[in-house]
């Protein structure tokens, strides 16, 4: 069965950080893109970022280049959201996501296959 997990999400001031991760199980995820959307009350899920399976690629929403930062360890199975400089405009779940590219440095998907349950971040003004 496979399963997304997220986890380090919290409550945080305006100016701060957190780091968000995603562990990913019970399947090989060789050229699967992986990414993170987030979901404000009464807005759409959004786009926040992605990554290639391969790392060579990241993609990020206007409103958090420079801020936040996608990474992947190097089995590929767990990615990792570094977010600093919160605003409370971030506040939202965060949600992790698997697609399946059409190469390793494929940083796109034509759709999301995988879901987490996602995590709560705060950020207090």
């Amino acid at each position: 069965q496979v399963q997304l997990v997220e986890s380090g999400g919290g409550l945080v001031q305006a100016g701060g950080s957190l780091r968000l991760s995603c562990a990913a199980s019970g399947r090989t995820f060789t050229n699967y893109v992986m990414g993170w959307f987030r979901q404000a009350p009464g807005k759409e899920r959004e786009f926040v970022a992605t990554i290639s399976w391969s790392g060579s690629r990241r993609y990020y929403t206007d409103s958090v280049k420079g801020r936040f930062t996608i990474s992947r360890d190097s089995t590929g199975n767990t990615v990792y959201l570094e977010m600093s400089s919160l605003k409370p405009e971030d506040t939202a779940v965060y949600y992790c996501a698997a697609g399946l590219g059409s190469s390793a440095s494929s940083g796109v998907t034509a759709r999301w296959d995988y879901w987490g349950q996602g995590t709560q971040v705060t950020v207090s003004s």
